[in-house]
C-alpha cells in the first residue's frame, strides 16, 4: 500500500469517527443515528460529505447563537380541569383493549422481597386442595427455590393438580435444576420455548418473563419476583434484589389463571384446565384486570395500557422501574403530560444489574428533562420492581419493565388496580425509592467519552 492510500484511509477514518461522534451526540432517533454511521463508513469521503451537507441542524445551532433565553419552567404542577372520571376512561379502554372485564370485589396486598412474598406463597401452595399453577422466568434450586419445590412435590402427592411452567432460558438454558427435581417427582412441568440444541433455540428474545402463582383459583400472586436466594434481602445475599410483588384475592384470580393455562397449553401441549364454577363475590373492595401482552395477538397491549393512562392523567404520573428504554411514544407521551402540568416522576435504579441499560437510559432521558419530567435515582441494593401510579387512584403492577424488549418481544402480565388504598401504598413504595435526582446538567457534565458510550449503546435500544 502506498504512502497516499494510507494517508486517505487513515483521513477517511478520522472523517469517519467525527462523523460518527456528532450521530452519537446529536441524533436521537435510531434508525436515522445507524443510517448515518453507516453512510460515513461505507461511503469514503462522500458520505462524510453528504452528513456534512445534510445530515447537520444548522438552524438549530444558529437559533442558539442568536441568544434567546429559554422560557422559565415552573416545577410546580397545574393540575388540569376534570371531566369524566379516569376510571371510566381506562376501564372503557382496558376491556375493548383485553377483552377481559374489570374485576371487582378483590383483596390487594402488597408484599416487599421474597421475604415477605415467599412466606405467603408457600402458605397458599401448602393450603392447596384441587389446583397450583405456577410461573417464573427464573426458578433456582437453593435457598429460596428449594422450598417450593419440595412443597410443589408435596401438593402433587397428596393429589393437587400441580402445573409449572419455567422459561426456557431464564430457568436456566443448560441445565434446569428446578425443572429436573419437579420431573423427577413426577410433577407435570414444561418449560416455554426451549430447545436443547443451542442452534435448534431460535426464540432467544421472546421469553415468558411472567411470574404467576395461582391456587385453587382463589388467591393469585403476580409481580416482580423471581424465586431465587437473592431476593431473601434480610439474608443478607451477595447480590441482593428488591422487589414487589402482590397478593391477589376475589375474582381477578380467575384471569390470571386463564392467563397461566393459556401459557402451560402453549409449553406443555398439554389439556387446558376448565373454569366450570361461576365466580362468587369477592372478599375486597378493589376492581381488578390482568393485561397480557407479547409478540403474537397480545402484541403490545400492556405498551397501549401504558400510554393511555399518561395520556389521561390530569395530576400526576409515577413510575418506577428497574429498565427505562422505552420508545419515543411512551417518551412523547410522558413528556406532554409534563407539559401539561401533570407532575411526572420515575423512580429508576442508581446502578442496575445491567450496567448497558443503564448507559443506554441516561442517553436516551434529555426531552423528558427538557419537559419538566423528575428522575430520581434509587440507590443501591438493586430494584426490580415494576410499579405505575396516575391520579393517585390507578395503578399497574406486574412483569413488564419500560422496555422495548418487555413491552414488544417478551410474554409479560401486568395486573391494573383500581384502588385508592393500593394506590397509595404503591406510591408510598414509589417514593421511599427516592434518592439523588437526575438532572441534564448532571448529564452534560459527563466526560466526553462517557457520553459518546451511552449514545452508542443506545443505538441497541430495540435489543437491550
Amino acid at each position: 500500500m502506498t504512502l497516499t492510500a494510507i494517508a486517505l484511509t487513515a483521513l477517511h477514518a478520522a472523517l469517519s469517527a467525527v462523523v460518527t461522534a456528532h450521530v452519537l451526540l446529536r441524533k436521537r432517533e435510531v434508525g436515522s443515528a445507524i443510517g448515518w454511521i453507516g453512510l460515513a463508513w461505507l461511503s469514503p469521503f462522500l458520505g462524510s460529505a453528504i452528513y456534512a451537507l445534510f445530515g447537520v441542524n444548522r438552524v438549530r445551532r444558529r437559533a442558539r447563537t442568536l441568544g434567546r433565553p429559554e422560557s422559565a419552567r415552573d416545577e410546580a404542577p397545574h393540575p388540569v380541569a376534570a371531566g369524566v372520571s379516569l376510571a371510566a376512561v381506562l376501564d372503557r379502554s382496558g376491556h375493548r383493549l383485553t377483552r377481559r372485564a374489570a374485576a371487582p370485589g378483590n383483596a390487594i396486598r402488597l408484599l416487599r422481597n421474597g421475604d415477605e412474598g415467599y412466606p405467603r406463597m408457600l402458605a397458599a401452595i401448602e393450603a392447596a386442595t384441587t389446583r397450583i399453577g405456577l410461573s417464573s422466568y427464573i426458578f433456582r434450586d437453593d435457598a429460596a427455590g428449594a422450598p417450593f419445590i419440595e412443597a410443589l412435590i408435596g401438593a402433587h402427592r397428596r393429589g393437587v393438580d400441580v402445573r409449572v411452567v419455567i422459561d426456557g432460558i431464564g430457568g436456566g438454558y443448560f441445565l434446569s435444576p428446578a425443572y429436573r427435581r419437579l420431573r423427577r417427582a413426577g410433577v407435570p412441568a414444561a418449560r416455554f420455548m426451549h430447545a436443547p440444541l443451542p442452534w435448534d433455540m431460535p426464540f432467544l428474545n421472546l421469553r415468558s418473563h411472567k411470574k404467576i402463582l395461582v391456587v385453587d383459583d382463589r388467591i393469585g400472586f403476580t409481580g416482580g419476583l423471581n424465586i431465587g436466594a437473592e431476593n431473601l434481602v434480610l439474608g443478607d445475599p451477595a447480590d441482593p434484589v428488591r422487589d414487589t410483588h402482590v397478593e391477589l384475592q376475589g375474582p381477578v384470580v380467575r384471569q390470571l389463571a386463564a392467563a397461566f393455562d393459556a401459557d402451560w397449553c402453549f409449553a406443555s401441549r398439554g389439556e387446558p384446565w376448565r373454569f366450570d364454577a361461576p365466580a362468587g363475590p369477592g372478599p375486597g373492595g378493589a376492581t381488578a384486570r390482568v393485561i397480557t401482552s407479547g409478540p403474537d395477538r397480545d402484541i403490545e397491549k400492556i405498551e397501549a395500557t401504558m400510554l393511555q393512562a399518561v395520556t389521561c392523567a390530569r395530576q400526576s404520573v409515577l413510575v418506577m422501574t428497574p429498565y427505562f428504554l422505552p420508545d419515543d411514544r411512551l417518551v412523547s407521551a410522558l413528556a406532554l403530560a409534563a407539559l401539561r402540568g401533570v407532575g411526572v416522576d420515575l423512580v429508576v435504579p442508581e446502578r442496575s444489574n445491567h450496567r448497558p441499560v443503564d448507559w443506554a437510559m441516561r442517553a436516551h432521558v434529555a426531552p423528558l428533562l427538557q419537559a419538566g419530567c423528575r428522575i430520581w435515582l434509587n440507590p443501591p441494593p438493586f430494584d426490580h420492581s415494576k410499579l405505575m401510579v396516575v391520579d393517585g387512584e390507578w395503578s399497574l403492577v406486574g412483569s413488564a419493565n419500560w422496555d422495548m424488549r418487555s413491552l414488544r418481544l417478551n410474554f409479560e402480565l401486568d395486573v391494573e388496580i383500581y384502588d385508592r388504598a393500593t394506590a397509595a401504598a404503591i406510591t408510598a413504595r414509589i417514593g421511599a425509592g427516592r434518592g439523588a435526582r437526575l438532572t441534564s446538567e448532571a448529564l452534560a457534565r459527563r466526560p466526553l467519552p462517557a457520553r459518546l458510550r451511552d449514545a452508542a449503546m443506545r443505538l441497541a435500544l430495540p435489543y437491550i
